[in-house]
């Protein structure tokens, strides 16, 4: 029997920042894909509705399903929590009400037909399922490194050639090449797992590509050293970077070092930005999220950029720094720890204007062709309002 899918964002907390409030959470990348495209392949079907904080509907993103306030869910239906990256198929499940689990942990919940969900059912039957759970947003580096080889693996298949020029070290049908474009003098290096490149990505002289490593559509790769990474579309990336995500429609052009860090969409990056991603003592990193600890547990963690977040030339960001949305961060070489959403100059309590955070949206989006419809503005505003109320 199908099940209709529904998607669950927990409760805005600090562990999300920066993007709680700003997209729905289903929408980061856990991988080479989506946390929501996971549940749709593990169940097998298309998201219906994706519950999340009110000011979120009408997400104007393509390909999005309708965001909504929550409501109960007739059966049959499965209801998935946007804290949990499941892995491979689900399960033959019960005709009976099912409490999905990872390890303990409460990840989803299987409804019935002739059946009403509209909340924890404590007399439900309980399924352990495999997957990736994740504590926040810094969980989605080591989902990456235990997620992005198998998605990799699983996107093997036809190739186009590796152009003459280029160098493979390790397997060369561990190269994928989907209609990309790669100049002469590029590196492949296919050691420790495939790299994939999607159609319409280009890929410059000089640069070494170190799987595994994904790349979105129409990203363009301008040279330097990437190496265990999920590019999402649309990017623009140069210089080193290990062990990051990007969720897309961002800009690295330049040289400087990122690593195991999370940038959202429309992030742009001054040249020269660079992140921090170990302790002088090789400690745990701990968050400070407007004066809230997070601790982490991991001893690898860069910055946290939330969507439309934007830095000077020569920025350098502390291990474990959180930016939030819309912030524009110049002035300080070495801004704080934490950056509120739509800070401006980001070294003290200036927040840019509502009217300004749109002109300059206006200009951005456009350069990636998606024109900037009442619906976009509408969300833009939406996203600024909430953040600074």
């Amino acid at each position: 029997m199908t099940h209709a899918l529904y998607l669950l964002d927990p409760d805005p907390a600090a562990v999300w920042a920066p993007f709680a409030g700003i997209r729905p959470l289903c929408e980061l990348r856990a991988g080479a894909h989506l946390i929501r495209e996971r549940w749709e392949a593990f169940v097998g079907a298309e998201t219906v509705e994706i519950f999340a904080l009110p000011h979120l509907a009408d997400f104007p993103e393509g390909g999005v399903p309708p965001v909504t306030a929550f409501h109960p869910v007739a059966g049959p239906a499965l209801v998935g929590s946007s804290t949990f990256a499941p892995r491979g198929l689900a399960p033959a499940l019960p005709e009976a009400p099912v409490r999905l689990t990872h390890q303990g942990m409460t990840v989803g919940w299987s409804v019935p037909a002739g059946v009403t969900w509209t909340g924890p059912q404590p007399l439900a039957q309980v399924l352990d399922v495999p997957g990736q759970i994740l504590r926040g947003v810094h969980d989605l580096i080591p989902a990456l490194g235990k997620l992005l080889p198998e998605d990799v693996h699983r996107m093997l298949g036809e190739s186009d050639p590796v152009p003459r020029g280029c160098t493979v070290l390790g397997d060369p049908g561990w190269v994928e090449l989907h209609g990309a474009v790669v100049e002469p003098g590029v590196v492949f290096d296919t050691t420790a797992g495939p790299v994939v490149l999607e159609s319409g990505v280009e890929v410059t002289s000089g640069t070494r590509l170190e799987g595994p490593l994904w790349a979105g559509a129409n990203t363009r790769i301008l040279g330097g050293a990437l190496r265990q990474s999920a590019i999402g579309p649309h990017c623009v990336v140069r210089g080193e970077m290990a062990t990051t995500v990007f969720l897309g429609y961002a800009n690295k052009a330049h040289d400087g070092f990122v690593g195991h860090s999370v940038l959202g969409r429309w992030v742009n990056l001054g040249a020269g930005t660079i992140t921090s991603n170990l302790k002088n003592t090789y400690g745990p990193v701990r968050l400070d999220v407007a004066g809230i600890a997070v601790e982490t547990g991991l001893r690898n963690l860069g910055s946290l950029i939330g969507d439309h977040a934007k830095t000077a030339i020569g920025t350098l960001l502390g291990t474990g720094t959180v930016i939030g949305a819309g912030a524009n961060v110049f002035d300080a070489v070495r801004p704080p720890k934490y950056v509120p959403p739509f800070a401006w100059g980001g070294d003290g309590a200036a927040r840019m204007t509502r009217d300004g955070f749109l002109r300059v949206a206006e200009r951005v989006l456009p350069r990636r062709d998606v024109p900037v419809e009442d619906t976009v503005r509408a969300y833009l505003g939406r996203i600024y309002d909430w953040s600074v109320r």
